[in-house]
């Protein structure tokens, strides 16, 4: 498969509420030579019914993996709970390992026109820039360094989450990847208490109140650091520390003011992509205006 050129994968949340990481994502791959192609046919990955039709869940799954291979071509994931659940699913099969679960599943696919034969690898775009692309290789590509920036990484539970099937790709206790992001673009990763505590989102749907005291003690915790920004790479995520943000402020009379920002809007800054045309920064829900105020101010206003 081409290493270079991948099926993109946006799932069901970055559709509707991550425009601005979709188009950040496209501009930074385009800049980096990688080249995305989009199939329309691609659905839901299938996680949301994982809890409750185990077989539905892995059959959505194997499907969108046969859509991709159909084309040849392994797969780039925003969502890291779609990279997850799809990854799991590409374990199940891979190498022609349970050969009868396979059988069961493509006997479903078989009735939509779809067989999968398990030759698709599934990838969070994070991990393809630090993994596949490389750190040495997008240090070069940096030519307005964010240098005197202090940005607090969020690594969620599903990015690096059960590391048994990412391959030994971070440490799930003591992760390194997005900080290690970060730096390239000549920011400081700020370390904070609680760093990997999860955002709450998995609950929302049930239990409003326990995942919006979970953001306000991140948030906290976060605000203790005194950082300028905060980075992520989820969706659900965003929606928890952005979109959430005010709520939490005005639920419990606190100011946080915390700009939330995808790491591909953050590296395309320091690639020098226009914020507003190429980084969708005015669809952040926190003000991004101050931040770009202050690297403006940090470049003696070049």
């Amino acid at each position: 498969m081409n290493k270079s050129e991948y099926a993109l994968f946006l799932g069901c949340t970055v559709s509707v509420k991550g425009l601005n990481y979709e188009l950040s994502a496209r501009k930074v791959a385009d800049r980096i030579g990688i080249k995305f192609v989009d199939i329309p046919e691609f659905s839901c990955c299938g996680f949301p019914l994982g809890g409750i039709h185990h077989s539905s869940a892995v059959t959505i799954a194997a499907r969108n993996l046969a859509l991709a291979e159909a084309q040849g071509l392994n797969i780039i994931a925003l969502c890291s709970a779609c990279t997850g659940h799809m990854t799991e699913v590409e374990k199940l099969f891979a190498n022609g390992a349970n050969a009868k679960d396979l059988k069961r599943i493509n006997a479903s696919l078989k009735d939509l026109g779809y067989q999968y034969n398990g030759g698709v690898k599934v990838r969070h775009f994070a991990r393809v820039l630090y993994e596949e692309i490389g750190v040495n290789k997008l240090r070069k590509l940096i030519t307005d360094p964010l240098t005197g920036l202090k940005i607090a990484p969020h690594y969620g539970c599903h990015y690096i989450k059960p590391s048994e099937i990412f391959d030994g790709f971070d440490d799930p206790i003591h992760p390194q990847s997005l900080d290690k992001l970060i730096e390239i673009t000549g920011a400081t990763p700020v370390q904070y208490r609680d760093k990997l505590q999860c955002c709450g989102g998995g609950i929302l749907a049930i239990d409003e109140e326990t995942p919006v005291k979970m953001v306000k003690q991140k948030l906290d915790h976060i605000k203790e650091a005194n950082v300028d920004a905060m980075i992520l790479v989820c969706p659900f995520c965003n929606i928890m520390y952005d979109e959430f943000q005010p709520t939490v402020e005005s639920t419990f009379d606190v100011e946080y003011s915390i700009p939330v920002l995808y790491y591909p809007q953050l590296l395309g800054l320091a690639m020098g992509l226009d914020p507003k045309k190429d980084l969708a920064v005015k669809q952040n829900q926190v003000k991004v205006t101050p931040l770009l105020e202050k690297i403006e101010g940090l470049r003696g206003g070049k």
